[in-house]
């Protein structure tokens, strides 16, 4: 086989392969569409799911005798006008920092202080508890981050 035969197959292969690409490429573009689609109608339900539901406010609830403010799963609602005002807060300056947040800085900028020992427990609870109900991300080294 001479060198122009072997690059004569090589194109032909090559044409066979470009072919096959872009059938494949259209396939692709078109399920595409068709997710943009099923996205646009989805958040269109969900916008009016959540006017026909009204603005949701802070529930309080009975725990252990007293009256406490729920604290939805972000799955839940759908914005964080559900949370009690400290909790939304507290949501507002992890979302502002640049990176991962630590509990004294939250409660820094909470004006709380945290030279006093056991003073940041409470807010650290509260921090687990907005990760633990999906509004924020708890790092491994105790960090803070919103979610996006």
């Amino acid at each position: 086989m001479s060198s122009l035969e072997k690059i004569a197959a090589r194109r032909a292969e090559l044409d066979e392969l470009s072919e096959a690409l872009a059938k494949q490429l259209t396939e692709v573009d078109a399920e595409r569409e068709e997710l943009a689609v099923a996205e646009r109608v989805l958040r269109r339900l969900y916008e009016q799911e959540a006017e026909a539901a009204g603005p949701v406010s802070p529930q309080p609830v009975q725990v252990a005798g007293r009256s406490v403010l729920k604290v939805p799963h972000r799955s839940e609602v759908a914005d964080a006008s559900a949370l009690p005002v400290d909790y939304q807060r507290m949501l507002q300056i992890v979302k502002a920092a640049a990176g991962p947040v630590m509990v004294k800085d939250v409660g820094a900028e909470l004006g709380i202080d945290a030279s006093v020992p056991g003073r940041l427990e409470p807010l650290r609870g509260k921090l687990s508890k907005l990760a633990r109900r999906g509004w924020l991300h708890k790092l491994p080294n105790g960090t803070f981050t919103a979610r996006a």
